[in-house]
């Protein structure tokens, strides 16, 4: 793609002729994402934590990658020539940096607003990022991929049927490959701190983004995968440090945590 002139906006809502199906759609949860699609790139809009969540989530994936493939990421594209797939990208907070880093990547979201936006910004950056409004179902039933990175990152959470979701995203996991599922834990910490503090107190999100009920501990997403041929470790948590104001790679995984799974063959 080549860069734009600035007669697309992605700040306004663009639509895709696509449409996303599949049993994992919630969807009113995508009806809540889609209403806010043209807000994903505003650093002060109600996306605003996940921009200061987002370097904490790309340094994990970033240094988990390069110790897999053996990349040095100090150099230019260290991950040139392998494949990612982003699930639920949103606006493509992961999915820009990721290219940039060198993967090809595709990204999917069930909301055709969201794809919309993505590639609007995609088109302004000049980055060709093979966007589509699409569900992990469909990827699989049309044999795409598989890819050497695949992303799942905070949205198992929002799905109709999580361990269906989890196992067709490690389905498609090129041998070799990895996949990095991120997501919230069920405690009375996340409780307290991701779901009634951070949408009623602190309104890092809207009230409704989460269902605490709906949120999955290390070992129910170990137990999902258990009949997959991949290696699942983890939990891999993340903090924030209010006094620093950011995010960072910690041993607590009582709210925020990710989980790696690896397929050798």
């Amino acid at each position: 793609m080549v860069a734009s002139n600035g007669t697309v906006s992605a700040r306004e809502p663009q639509e895709s002729p696509e449409r996303a199906e599949g049993s994992s759609i919630d969807p009113a949860d995508v009806a809540r994402f889609s209403a806010q699609a043209a807000e994903w790139w505003d650093a002060r809009g109600p996306f605003a934590p996940l921009h200061r969540f987002n370097p904490a989530r790309l340094a994990f994936v970033r240094d988990r990658a390069a110790e897999r493939f053996g990349r040095d990421t100090k150099g230019r594209a260290p991950f040139a020539g392998l494949t990612l797939l982003d699930i639920g990208c949103g606006g493509g907070l992961i999915a820009e940096p990721m290219t940039r880093l060198g993967f090809a990547v595709t990204a999917i979201d069930a909301s055709a607003e969201n794809i919309g936006t993505a590639r609007a910004h995609a088109v302004q950056q000049g980055l060709d990022i093979a966007y589509r409004a699409a569900t992990v179902e469909q990827l699989e039933a049309e044999g795409a991929g598989p890819f050497d990175v695949v992303l799942t990152m905070e949205v198992i959470e929002h799905v109709a049927d999580p361990e269906a979701f989890v196992r067709a995203c490690s389905r498609l996991i090129a041998p070799g490959g990895m996949m990095v599922v991120a997501t919230l834990n069920r405690t009375l910490k996340s409780l307290a701190l991701g779901k009634l503090a951070a949408e009623y107190v602190l309104r890092w999100v809207p009230a409704g983004t989460h269902d605490w009920r709906q949120f999955l501990k290390p070992d129910e997403i170990r137990l999902m995968l258990s009949e997959e041929p991949v290696a699942v470790s983890g939990p891999y948590g993340l903090a924030y440090d209010p006094l620093a104001d950011r995010w960072s790679e910690s041993s607590d995984a009582g709210v925020n945590y990710m989980m790696i799974a690896t397929r050798d063959s």
